[in-house]
């Protein structure tokens, strides 16, 4: 039970509920999601951590970015279920269908740092 309070604690942030909400759309790295929610990069790589710290993301490296998943392929099947009611819930909010119109658009390749 433990475990599932925490979970439910990390998405009673509306920031990190929103990140969910983008990474249905697709994958996406730090730098996109800073774009989106106009956070900074250490804001959103602490919402990151709780996400994946609870097992409801996961994240790969992809050359020079990593990029970030919803862990829809777990053996965990309350976070497949909670993931798959997440997606059911608030695709109608105002502020949800515009994260998705800008994740539809934001490209890591002209918004990323090349070092």
């Amino acid at each position: 039970m433990r475990g599932l309070a925490k979970i439910f604690k990390v998405l009673g942030d509306r920031n990190r509920l929103r990140i969910v909400k983008m990474l249905e759309v697709r994958p996406l790295c730090v730098c996109e999601i800073t774009a989106v929610l106009g956070l900074a990069p250490s804001t959103v790589s602490n919402h990151l951590s709780k996400l994946k710290d609870v097992g409801l993301i996961i994240d790969e490296k992809e050359n020079k970015w990593v990029i970030h998943h919803l862990n829809t392929n777990t053996n965990q099947t309350y976070i497949k279920e909670l993931l798959s009611l997440i997606m059911n819930w608030i695709s109608d909010d105002p502020v949800i269908r515009t994260d998705r119109e800008k994740v539809m658009v934001v490209d890591r390749v002209k918004i990323c740092s090349t070092g």
